[in-house]
């Protein structure tokens, strides 16, 4: 029976990161986050929805939007789900934020607060698409699962000088955290960064809360997360939520498999014909080894009618084969 709630389902993550009673987690989290970059003293909630200005243009509904006390703007997302066009998607939240900031009239001077996107995803960019294609991700039933490659868990991506690195302008920020790639146990993790993202990716099936003594926002985390502080109307919610994940958990699961199983059908058909073309034309080289081992068997026979079949000269047949002129002549 789960004592925690799952943080990976719509509830779960709000209920975490996105409400006033708990912003202080949501603190916590962002300062080891930056640690070493910024402080953040305090947060204020701000609608999650953003408008399109133009009737065709797309609205945007971020999972948490928040500005510092010192004026930060920071969009967190967990994305459970792969998406294509995932980097441009949050590429597009971040400079959704910039722009809303803009004010009509000459009095503004394009003084632009800084945009963190930070973007916990179950799922993980391939080298590629470091093009688009992903390893596969943890489903419901194997969250726990070490099987996934070791690779680069977090990416923080700057504008920046293509040749020197050197930063350009720090008002846009993006923080991905490829989940799947974090398999370190309980006893490995060595900072509070770490702590949290061992606790969130396997908060659904902890029968207790670690970390505790290391530091208390950790006994917060438990009393916030423990499925028994959850009223009748939350649980119904919460119930939902978690209904709805596992659906998609499953659906994404059947989908991967499917194509999966079609992608080997059509890559086995391909590449038997590009094998067979291959090796008609090197003369099935492998094939004729082991016939000339065996003398003039009915598969060098074989071989030599679809030679021939494909109006292959009969001198490069018989060199092929080692069949003679006559023998060819005869099939």
């Amino acid at each position: 029976m789960a004592h925690f709630i799952n943080p990976f389902t719509d509830f779960g993550f709000k209920k975490i990161f996105g409400e006033e009673i708990s912003k202080d987690l949501l603190i916590s989290f962002l300062n080891e986050l930056l640690r070493g970059e910024k402080e953040i003293e305090d947060i204020t909630f701000l609608n999650g929805e953003k408008l399109p200005e133009l009737p065709d243009s797309r609205s945007v509904i971020y999972d948490i939007f928040c500005v510092t006390n010192t004026g930060e703007q920071i969009i967190v997302e967990m994305q459970y789900k792969r998406q294509a066009n995932f980097k441009e998607r949050s590429l597009y939240y971040v400079a959704k934020a910039i722009a809303a900031q803009g004010v009509k009239g000459p009095a503004w001077q394009f003084d632009v607060k800084t945009v963190y996107g930070v973007f916990f995803m179950n799922f993980t960019f391939d080298k590629a698409q470091r093009g688009y294609c992903y390893h596969d991700e943890p489903t419901a039933d194997n969250m726990l699962s070490t099987s996934i490659k070791e690779g680069k868990m977090r990416t923080d991506v700057i504008l920046a000088d293509r040749d020197t690195g050197e930063l350009f302008n720090g008002k846009l920020r993006q923080i991905f955290l490829e989940l799947p790639y974090f398999n370190k146990k309980e006893t490995e993790c060595e900072s509070n960064f770490e702590r949290w993202i061992y606790v969130l990716k396997n908060m659904e099936n902890l029968e207790r809360m670690p970390f505790k003594a290391q530091d208390a926002v950790f006994k917060r985390l438990e009393d916030i997360g423990n499925l028994l502080t959850l009223d009748s109307d939350q649980r119904r919610q919460y119930d939902n939520s978690l209904d709805n994940f596992r659906d998609n958990a499953a659906t994404m699961a059947y989908a991967e498999s499917v194509a999966r199983e079609e992608g080997m059908e059509k890559g086995m058909e391909k590449g038997m014909e590009k094998g067979m073309e291959q090796g008609l034309e090197k003369g099935m080289e492998k094939g004729l080894e082991q016939g000339m081992e065996k003398g003039k068997s009915t598969a060098t026979y074989q071989i030599a009618k679809s030679l021939k079949s494909l109006h292959t000269n009969t001198e490069t047949i018989a060199t092929v084969t080692g069949l003679s002129v006559e023998e060819i002549d005869k099939l």
